[in-house]
């Protein structure tokens, strides 16, 4: 009779926690996701918002979900943000940002651990203090913490070492502080480096190798390493030829 009830406890278990509708949208949404990360296009990262908001409408929606959802709302800010200046949407850009961290503090809600979420909150918060330093006051103890977490539960993630090491690439203001962030940086890439080896589930991550390298040159850049820029300029080309912020470091390295 033990023995029934622990295999019927066994087969209760996936079923309530998993959410095969939920689930299936977010795959679908993925997919788009990543294809708006290849062409770098805003079209299909709303596509791709769109999916994963579908997604957490379930009510049994989990942290993979939100996840998924903070990190195409998160991408399509960053999309936002880079078109040129005449072109730009500030409102939209906040929007998604405001819509990221919604996502994702409600994915650390469902899952304390989830360390990509708590590395994305960490690295949202620091934005909105590089917009009003004020806010640094009641969101800079917050970033810590989150990004703490990250690292408590995701030290040999690649995306946490590299959010936090772009964190502090951008607050870096010596060249002490700037050696830090890249040795972060270089640890996210090695990181980067065996998860490529290994084959991705279906809700698995897999973007920021390219944006890391891209941190990597522009961090050798500041260093006044222009050689050691440029080789790394042109590995973040080879895997994302859109990245702009690579094309740009690239221009500038290489200037006569």
């Amino acid at each position: 009779m033990i023995r029934v009830l622990a295999f019927l406890l066994v087969l209760a278990t996936p079923c309530a926690h998993a959410n095969p509708e939920a689930d299936k949208l977010t795959r679908v949404g993925i997919v788009e996701f990543t294809n708006a990360y290849k062409e770098w296009d805003d079209a299909r990262f709303t596509t791709a918002v769109n999916l994963c908001q579908q997604a957490c409408t379930n009510t049994s929606a989990t942290a993979t979900n939100y996840y998924w959802l903070g990190a195409a709302e998160f991408h399509r800010m960053l999309q936002l943000l880079g078109l040129p200046a005449s072109t730009r949407n500030k409102l939209n850009a906040e929007t998604a940002l405001d819509a990221a961290v919604e996502a994702l503090t409600q994915a650390v809600k469902l899952d304390s651990r989830h360390a990509e979420s708590h590395a994305l909150l960490g690295t949202l918060y620091g934005m909105k203090i590089s917009e009003n330093i004020l806010r640094a006051v009641w969101l800079g103890p917050r970033a810590e913490r989150e990004f703490k977490l990250a690292l408590t539960n995701g030290a040999a993630n690649p995306r946490v070492q590299y959010l936090i090491g772009t964190s502090q690439f951008y607050t870096a203001m010596r060249n002490a502080s700037r050696r830090e962030a890249l040795t972060t940086l270089l640890v996210a890439e090695k990181l980067f480096e065996a998860e490529a080896k290994v084959p991705a589930a279906p809700l698995e991550p897999r973007w920021g190798h390219d944006s890391c390298l891209t941190f990597i040159g522009s961090s050798y850049e500041k260093l006044g390493q222009r050689t050691e820029a440029e080789n790394y300029f042109r590995k973040a080309l080879a895997l994302h030829p859109q990245d702009g912020l690579a094309q740009a470091g690239l221009k500038r390295v290489t200037k006569n």
